[in-house]
């Protein structure tokens, strides 16, 4: 259901024109920031830690990369910065085992102090408000005297008011003499909220502008609580239609257009009985949202049924309502029924208690605890979710209708996209899209792992698989001073078209010892059964999170899988142990062991290598203040087969669901690393010996090497800092861990984000490339001890929830005005690296599919970005970007623009232009760039309804090129298209009300391939009068008219229609429809028509069983009398039924469930009247 009802839309499958819709251009980022990623299930554990942000900055580089986590790396070179609307999420975060380097801070003796200032307990109805006090304290426990910026996040709800500082990240209160207050909204989703401040301890201590301390390092401040927004109990409330109707069946005008005169329903009278409900409110304990459609799926719309029925940018509903409404889809189902049960958890704090059938994710089968026995699905069935009063949660699912998974992954080149799947048609709304950072030479060794949201980070093409997302994606990370690290695009998604009886079987036991925000703590196990046909899938595993004392915790788990089909019968077992905790104050460590067997499969979760077996550990001491040591050990095995990568380009472009197996692969290498580091005032330095083995034992090579490691941080200036570091190796090279050479220069542009020149050079390399250039844009989201925050300023939960609070905006952001911003990067990549690695061999390919990114080769080119972005003015927003990526693979130009804001008080507009090449190894340049214009104007007077108006504009080149273009030779052909549509309603009065829309495409064919050149074009033109002649009569007409004059094809509709009210809620109808069409483009008539009388009967559905939904009148206040003259004709009869259906509007109008739901309550209210044992109120 969404809460605003739309006005109605005839569909036409000739036109992507819509009624009472105009295609929305993506608006400016601003806009975008506050769209809530409400599926968002980006795993991240808050679990107590003690690092500082000075922590060493090398000595984690042979650490096993799914340890690090941004407490063992400097907050500001966290491997996992991607260009502003990348989270800083680690998906295996076990928090660095190494004690802080103890130096003096600035404000180490000050706290920050956050709660609520009364109840912790709101409804989660998307209006209730609950106010967050917080206070800034001295080493006494009073207020500090200097105002203070805090800044707050929250893990659901959004902060209201405004924003002290638009122009940083997340939502900035003024802590005035060290003390603020904020409200906050809840969300629609029933869940504990973990709300954290932060602030600078140099501004609480009004050392900003001191010249004297600025290199002197500055302590960070946050601060923590919770709150609770509860399942919200509301008053019944029920909305729906039940239509009948009797007459010709090829002439509903009315109706679905796709069934209007069709051929096989000509000439027979059919009756047709359709009903469309809304319900909502408490029964017992529990809260009752339902819907049904007995004409089609909730989540339908004129060309599609999708999972969700959410909406991109470029499919939003023209904003014509002149306030400030949002939408939520409350019933999302892909077939005719949703329905959903839920109460508040017996126990406090634990996640609600419901039972449901629709649209769901998959986020209680995907714990932090869970990797290798993880599912990450978008899916449609039943779920439930029930805990005891003794802690113990049983979660089950059951999905229908299940297609094959697809799982692909892709090298990004530095732009935005456009990035081809593997798959053309993909089922819409079942796609998982995330980043993926890892080692470059350590594949399977995944570092972080984020979600991406639907339209807040990406737009996609269900039709052609191709995915635009909202700013560049780097292909390596900014991470120049730890080991190489690369960008990996992974999705997966359920492929359209094909067998959808596939069913899934899952269930999870899970016993929470602990859910609190500081040491959570649970063990589980779950089991997931998936019958595909001709294919069998079964995924069971165990998994615990257990805190050991205040400072440790500990994460295992056991999963074993087994797949069977015609092709394949394999069976394998995954281990995963991580333990991590302080011995003493100043001395801490770490250990892990992870193995997953050559047939352990899982395409739902995170990347990793079958076959690979790794473990080793990390100790850091503290040997002074200023001085710690620290020892590091790791060994990695791999065994099995490398992927055998098709060199035919069909294979290359469709190359299935999963690889065959290619050669064998058995290796190891050892790594050992010992070293110190030193503070010296403000500069930091750090000394290491590393010693490598590496062994394969199917070439017989063993390659042994030691390298010195040094590097060095100086803080130069108050927001510059100078980078050094050099690995230097002593004696015989090794080719896939050379000696390198890292400069770079970092400035400190806003509290929360860096900008970092940075220059790698690689030395006598043939594995890597030689050089990588980087100008990056950091965001510092991990600012505190227990929790990691995304590039959006969001806490995540153990539970995986995540909120926007507001994007990032432009990656690499700098203030050039109160609004105003500009952004740009580079980054050059010289020389490829394709040689043979652990995992096998890597080459150049458009996507990796199954687990098979080990085969990804990386290669050089150059890409730079610029953009601008104003958003000061709420009332216009506007961005702009440049990319382009050149390359000898192909050369890319990403060129983007949008506005949007109102051009008076009655007119606003919408603008925007999207301009791409395709961005996939070995398809860049081989392909038509597309590009695609949009332009909206929607009319609504403020303080008139008598007339609105819509009108849109859109051209596209090519819009539907895909990769398969190449395999027939079709790379050069050229195809545009012009739509345009225009709409109006104009009610003089209330007696009256007309009704208009044209909308014309033209499309413009150059087959170079065929030799061919064409022109079509079509048009649409609908009328409807509405005459309200009496209180209970209305009479309404309406012809409809298309034509596409190159094919000879006419067709017309045309209905008049009686209606009389026996009450305000039952309409009772006679009318005559009559349609025609005209076909000549097979060379005959093709004429058929059809016409006749029909009857119907419109029933309003305010209540279900025992005035469930019945809306209670309130009893009329005695006033004192007035006497008005009023117009007879321009005023409706004191007795007018509000309530009352228009004679167009049927089921399959109403049944959209698009209703404003206070809109209605009040309708309702004033629209029946209820015998009560006073009389008649």
């Amino acid at each position: 259901m969404m809460m605003r009802l739309l006005s109605n839309s005839i569909c036409l499958g000739l036109l992507t024109t819509l009624t009472g819709v105009v295609a929305l251009l993506q608006p400016a980022r601003a806009a975008q920031q506050q769209i809530a990623a409400t599926t968002a299930d980006t795993n991240v554990l808050l679990t107590p830690a003690s690092d500082s942000p000075e922590q060493f900055a090398q000595a984690s580089d042979d650490l096993p990369s799914d340890l690090l986590d941004s407490e063992t790396l400097p907050a500001e070179e966290d491997p996992g910065e991607a260009e502003g609307f990348i989270d800083g999420t680690i998906i295996r975060q076990v928090p660095s085992g190494l004690p802080p380097l103890i130096q003096d801070e600035l404000g180490d003796d000050l706290t920050l102090e956050i709660f609520p200032a009364g109840e912790s307990f709101i409804p989660a109805d998307g209006r209730s408000t609950l106010t967050i006090q917080g206070s800034v304290l001295d080493e006494a426990g009073r207020p500090v005297r200097e105002d203070v910026v805090v800044t707050l996040t929250a893990s659901g709800g959004t902060f209201i008011g405004a924003d002290y500082d638009i122009d940083r990240s997340g939502f900035q209160v003024l802590a005035r003499q060290g003390e603020f207050t904020v409200e906050l909204r809840s969300s629609l989703d029933a869940q504990t909220v973990a709300i954290r401040a932060s602030a600078s301890a140099r501004e609480a201590l009004g050392l900003l502008d001191d010249e004297e301390t600025a290199q002197q390092p500055a302590a960070d401040l946050d601060g923590y609580t919770q709150v609770i927004f509860t399942t919200p109990y509301r008053p019944s409330l029920v909305a729906g239609v039940v239509d009948f109707r009797f007459g010709p069946g090829a002439t509903d005008f009315w109706g679905r257009y796709a069934d209007f005169l069709e051929p096989g329903e000509l000439g027979e009278y059919e009756a047709d009985l359709d009903a469309g409900i809304f319900a909502t409110g408490t029964i017992g304990s529990w809260l009752l949202t339902a819907a049904f459609n007995s004409d089609r799926a909730l989540n339908e719309r004129c060309n599609d049924n999708r999972l969700y029925r959410d909406v991109q940018n470029c499919e939003q509903t023209y904003p014509t309502y002149g306030d400030s409404s949002t939408t939520d889809f409350l019933t999302p189902s892909i077939d005719s029924f949703y329905v959903r049960f839920e109460r508040d958890s017996q126990i406090v704090g634990y996640e609600p208690d419901f039972f449901m059938w629709g649209d769901y994710d998959t986020a209680e089968f995907s714990r932090f605890s869970q990797e290798f026995s993880a599912l990450n699905r978008q899916l449609h069935g039943f779920k439930g979710n029930y805990t005891f009063g003794n802690g113990l949660q049983l979660t089950a699912l059951y999905a229908n209708n299940l297609r094959a998974l697809q799982r692909d992954t892709i090298v990004p080149d530095g732009t935005s996209g456009y990035y081809f799947l593997s798959r053309r048609l993909i089922l819409a709304g079942s796609e998982d899209l995330f980043f993926e950072i890892e080692e470059l030479n350590r594949p399977g060794t995944v570092i972080e792992r984020v979600r991406l949201v639907r339209g807040v980070d990406y737009s996609i093409d269900y039709d052609r698989g191709a995915i635009l997302f909202n700013s560049p994606v780097s292909a390596v990370d900014a991470n120049p001073f730890g080991p190489a690290l690369v960008r990996r695009i992974v999705a997966t998604y359920q492929v359209d078209g094909d067998e959808d009886d596939g069913d899934l079987f899952g269930g999870r036991l899970q016993y929470n010892f602990d859910t609190s925000l500081e040491s959570p703590s649970w063990i589980g196990a779950s089991a997931v059964f998936e019958d595909q046909g001709a294919q069998d899938f079964s995924l069971i595993g165990v998994d615990a999170l257990v805190q050991l004392g205040d400072s440790g915790q500990l994460v295992a788990e056991i999963a074993r899988s087994s797949l069977d089909n015609p092709t394949v019968d394999e069976d394998g077992t995954a281990i995963r142990v991580e333990a991590t905790g302080s011995i003493t104050p100043d001395l801490a460590g770490t250990a892990y062991f992870r193995d997953a067997d050559s047939g352990f499969r899982n395409t739902a979760t995170t990347s990793f290598r079958a076959g690979q077996t790794r473990w080793g550990g990390q100790l850091g001491y503290n040997l002074s203040r200023n001085t710690q040591l620290q020892v590091q050990f790791d060994r990695e095995e791999n065994r099995g087969n490398e992927d055998l990568i098709p060199t035919a380009t069909e294979q290359l472009l469709n190359p299935g669901l999963v690889r065959t197996d290619g050669a064998t692969v058995n290796n190891s290498i050892t790594t050992l690393r010992a070293g110190v580091q030193q503070q010296f005032g403000a500069i930091t330095g750090n000394l290491d010996w590393v010693y490598r083995d590496r062994n394969d034992r199917v070439t017989g090579t063993d390659v042994e090497s030691n390298q010195i490691s040094a590097g060095l941080t100086w803080p130069l200036a108050k927001k510059w800092t100078f980078r050094a570091q050099s690995d230097i190796t002593l004696g015989d090279e090794d080719d896939a861990y050379p000696g390198q050479s890292v400069i770079g220069l970092d400035w400190d542009v806003l509290p929360e984000v860096t900008l970092r020149f940075a220059q790698r050079f690689f030395h006598d390399d043939d594995v890597t490339p030689d050089a990588l250039t980087t100008v990056d844009a950091l965001v510092n989201y991990d600012l505190t001890d227990n929790t990691h925050l995304t590039g959006r300023y969001s806490i995540l939960g153990a539970n995986n929830g995540m909120s926007g609070q507001g994007a990032l905006g432009l990656n690499h952001r700098l203030n050039l005005g109160p609004g105003l911003h500009a952004d740009f990067g580079f980054q050059r990549i010289f020389g490829d690296s394709l040689s043979s690695i652990t995992g096998g061999n890597r080459v150049i390919q458009p996507y990796a599919v199954g687990q098979s990114a080990a085969s990804l080769g990386l290669v050089s080119g150059t890409t730079y970005t610029i953009g601008l972005e104003y958003t000061d003015n709420p009332d216009f927003q506007a961005s702009a970007r440049f990319e382009h990526r050149d390359s000898e693979d192909g050369n890319n130009t990403v060129v983007t623009a949008s506005a949007a804001g109102k051009l008076s008080s009655a007119l606003t507009t919408l603008a925007r232009i999207e301009h791409a090449n395709f961005a996939n190894q070995t398809i860049t340049d081989r392909l038509n760039s597309s590009t695609s214009a949009r332009l909206g104007l929607a009319y609504r007077n403020p303080h008139s309804d008598k007339f609105n108006g819509l009108l849109s504009y859109e051209y596209a080149i090519n819009p539907s090129s895909t990769p398969n273009s190449l395999l027939v030779g079709a790379g050069s052909d050229s195809i545009q298209e012009h739509t345009l549509a225009m709409e109006g309603i104009y009610a003089p009065s209330w007696r009256w009300e007309f009704y208009g829309k044209y909308a014309l495409r033209t499309t413009n064919a150059d087959l170079d391939s065929l030799g061919v050149t064409s022109t079509n074009t079509i048009h649409l033109g609908q009328l409807r009068a509405t005459h309200r002649f009496a209180y209970r009569w209305d009479v309404t007409g309406s012809v409809r008219y298309i034509t596409q004059p190159e094919t000879n094809f006419d067709e017309v509709g045309f209905a008049l229609e009686a209606g009389y009210y026996l009450t305000p809620d039952l309409r009772l109808g006679v009318g005559y429809s009559f349609g025609s069409v005209n076909d000549r483009s097979l060379g005959g008539s093709g004429y058929r028509s059809d016409d006749g009388p029909y009857i119907g009967v419109t029933f309003k559905v305010n209540e279900l069983w025992d005035q469930f939904g019945l809306q209670q009148v309130a009893p009329p206040q005695q006033e004192e009398s007035l006497i008005e003259a009023i117009e007879a004709d321009d005023s409706p009869p004191i007795e007018d039924p509000v309530g009352a259906v228009p004679a167009a509007v049927t089921a399959n109008d109403t049944a959209d469930y698009e209703a404003d739901v206070e809109g209605i309550e009040a309708d309702q209210a004033a629209d029946n009247p209820q015998i009560t044992d006073g009389g008649e109120e």
